[in-house]
């Protein structure tokens, strides 16, 4: 006999009576002449299916009812509260103190100190040159925005992707905490795909163009997602999946690397592991250049030991953060005196400065390439919003505070929107200056902005002296960064906790490092959906008894003391009951 709520009024008209309001309590029976006490139950009202409609779409996009603060105000009311969902700063910033500025002021300088290098090392992984990792306003597009304030100043900037996104990103974010950027997944992912469809050496100007459309996609993807309250559909990547995934991203950016580690010129354009370290073993006679493998691994070292010591010490946070940038300026200042070039060892070489044309006709707004950069876009949007996501709302735990998912979404798909226009590829939040942002003490997203302006201003001015950086440290420091994308205690925990989470972890994981990133992405899908319809149609159930001394009941394999009452079969079952699984809960 099975006692459930739904389905006995649904049978026989009768409801038992609930003893206390806990959801996870079952009801007790008032004993008459030792038969229960029961309730009649009346008709249930005639059913409007309009009215059905409307209340599923309204719990679905309009749960939190965004336009609650809009009832009863004013024309100008609206007004401000419009501009203030649309621009958050202008809600936070009224509130902005001096104090709040001098912690955002050390939390931006600090990242700054750290995207450098990371961004120069990302372009290159996404098999673009490093103007792009580090790119640049064109004059046609300053001369556009300051004609609009009536100011005819030619002003000749060198900016890169960790300066008009996160420009953007501070006015439009809901986060206090995510630092952005280009990340070395979505570079991986990014990269992967596009040489896929041209040859970044010998199609070089079409791929940069593909890559532009490929981000202005991503925007437009990441945009809709929000403006039309779509965030929900990212949460179908579960955990399980983006852990295996990120894992093996780490691996597989790591194995890439090895190209720059040890000098190697002739490189296989594979990603796969087996592809690689075949690739690595077949040039280790003559590919190898001894003094970039020192300069390389010794570096590496240095950086691993300094992550460590900030994860031993979070008082000193900042000697990770510091760590890539003293290693560029080092390392390059070594290469110069030396001339070590010229025995060999590889060097970024040029980094273009100065005024770059406009990339918003770039863009491939129709022929074949159209479908192609639609596609990349779409699928690196969607992960770049995956992670900025995870790691807004993980920050956001940690000091107590809401971020709106689709106000997010916006915001990042704006700026990258307007960053292909403006020579940027794919931006995103970085957990690894996240980390860094949040331990330095910023307040808000004004650290964003400092870090900006820091970035503007150094490359404006040190920019030559990238010629001389060797290619060694920059996998290095692109190496040193993904080792934190490993998460062995979170893998461990799944096993522990449910193997079917695990099974979808490890098979993002060995699709990303023995396929391919799309592959492993495929795959961490799959699985994911797969778990979602084997638990709807499958769901588990529970044999509940009364815990003494109470009126609750639990599962009796969990809780040993509860006892089950004689004669009565209570079942607890987890899900919903409907077409796809009934038969299965009255089979069992």
């Amino acid at each position: 006999m099975i006692k459930n709520q739904t389905t006995m009024s649904a049978r026989v008209g009768v409801d038992v009576e609930w003893k206390d309001s806990d959801t996870n309590s079952l009801p007790s029976f008032h004993q008459t002449d030792d038969l229960p006490y029961v309730h009649k139950v009346g008709k249930p009202p005639k059913q409007d299916l309009l009215k059905e409609i409307k209340t599923g779409l309204k719990e679905t996009f309009l749960s939190d009812d965004p336009l609650k603060p809009f009832k009863g105000q004013s024309k100008k009311r609206k007004l401000v509260l419009g501009f203030q969902t649309l621009f958050p700063i202008l809600e936070w910033g009224r509130d902005y103190s001096f104090s709040k500025f001098k912690g955002d002021l050390i939390a931006g300088c600090t990242i700054a100190s750290l995207c450098i290098p990371q961004d120069i090392g990302y372009a290159k992984l996404a098999n673009l040159d490093a103007q792009y990792g580090l790119c640049k306003f064109s004059q046609k597009f300053q001369q556009k925005i300051l004609q609009i304030f009536d100011q005819y100043i030619l002003i000749q900037t060198y900016t890169d992707s960790s300066f008009v996104p996160p420009l953007i990103y501070a006015f439009m974010g809901s986060s206090r905490d995510i630092a952005i950027g280009p990340v070395a997944v979505v570079s991986l992912l990014l990269g992967t795909m596009l040489r896929e469809e041209l040859d970044p050496i010998k199609q070089k100007h079409d791929y940069e163009r593909l890559a532009f459309t490929a981000t202005f996609f991503a925007g437009v993807t990441q945009f809709i997602l929000g403006f039309f309250r779509l965030g929900f559909l990212i949460d179908f990547l579960s955990h399980a999946a983006i852990v295996g995934f990120m894992a093996g991203a780490a691996v597989t950016i790591a194995l890439q690397q090895l190209k720059g580690l040890f000098g190697i010129k002739d490189f296989t354009k594979k990603t796969d592991i087996i592809s690689v370290m075949r690739s690595v073993v077949q040039s280790a006679h003559h590919g190898w250049n001894w003094q970039t493998i020192l300069i390389g691994v010794s570096f590496l070292i240095f950086l691993l030991v300094a992550k460590f010591i900030g994860k031993k010490n979070k008082k000193l946070f900042w000697v990770p953060a510091i760590a890539p940038l003293i290693s560029v300026i080092i390392s390059t200042f070594s290469v110069f005196i030396t001339r070590a070039d010229k025995e060999g060892v590889q060097i970024v070489r040029h980094i273009e400065q100065g005024i770059n044309p406009s990339s918003a006709h770039e863009i491939f707004f129709n022929g074949p390439f159209l479908a192609k950069g639609f596609k990349i876009g779409v699928i690196a949007g969607l992960i770049a919003l995956t992670e900025a996501v995870a790691i807004g709302r993980t920050f956001a735990s940690m000091k107590d505070y809401q971020i709106d998912g689709n106000k997010e979404m916006v915001a990042l798909g704006t700026m990258n929107i307007v960053g292909s226009l403006t020579s940027c590829y794919v931006a995103t939040g970085s957990f690894s200056r996240s980390a860094v942002n949040y331990m330095a003490g910023c307040n808000t997203a004004v650290s964003n902005i400092v870090m900006s302006i820091i970035v503007l201003l150094t490359l404006y001015i040190i920019t030559p002296l990238f010629k001389y950086t060797p290619n060694a440290i920059l996998a290095s420091i692109i190496i040193s960064a993904v080792v934190g994308l490993i998460d062995l205690d979170a893998a461990i925990l799944l096993w522990k906790i449910d193997k079917f989470d695990f099974v979808a972890c490890m098979g993002a994981f060995f699709g990303v490092i023995f396929a391919s990133v799309e592959i492993g992405l495929l795959i961490a899908v799959a699985i994911s959906f797969g778990k979602i319809l084997l638990q709807v149609t499958r769901p588990r159930t529970a044999v509940l008894g009364k815990i003494p001394r109470t009126s609750v009941y639990r599962n009796i394999e969990q809780y040993l003391g509860a006892t089950r009452i004689p004669g009565v079969l209570i079942i607890r079952v987890d899900s919903a009951i409907y077409f796809s699984n009934s038969n299965y809960i009255k089979e069992r």
